[in-house]
């Protein structure tokens, strides 16, 4: 995987994480699907959570403080409707990451990222949160139907 690469991966994220979510109320995006899952908010709130990750590991800062991404870590549970930050707070979140994380990622050089086929390098690292989001960002286009919305990428 090149630094390139990533960046186009990343790149596809943003916009299908977009195109699934921006135009979600803030109560629509905490709509449960079933009895199991999370909802949007929770989903993006992951991704930018994650993204914090990401970001300390090119060289940038994450754009939550760890308090603010406690309702969205792994393994926290169901959203708390008086724990979801506003979800037009969580996109800007979101965009400000896409921001930073093109930044940094333009300024490796794929030396820098290592054998892509290590989990245990940058690159490798890199690689298994692109696909983790990825997971996340096709998740989106489900509870986007949850939310009584048509698909959105075609």
């Amino acid at each position: 995987m090149s630094a390139q690469g990533l960046k186009r991966l990343f790149e596809l994220n943003h916009y299908a994480i977009g195109a699934n979510a921006r135009d979600l109320t803030h109560e629509q995006s905490l709509l449960q699907p079933g009895s199991a899952g999370n909802c949007a908010n929770w989903v993006v709130g992951h991704i930018v959570t994650n993204r914090g990750y990401i970001l300390e590991m090119i060289g940038e800062k994450p754009v939550w403080d760890e308090a603010a991404t406690q309702p969205y870590q792994r393994g926290s549970g169901p959203l708390a409707k008086t724990a979801a930050k506003p979800f037009p707070e969580i996109l800007e979140a979101l965009d400000r990451s896409q921001e930073r994380l093109m930044a940094g990622l333009a300024r490796l050089s794929d030396k820098d990222l290592g054998a892509p086929e290590s989990k245990d390098t940058l690159g490798g690292k890199l690689a298994f949160f692109q696909f983790h989001e990825a997971y996340h960002a096709g998740q989106l286009g489900l509870l986007r139907r949850v939310a009584g919305k048509e698909g959105a990428i075609k």
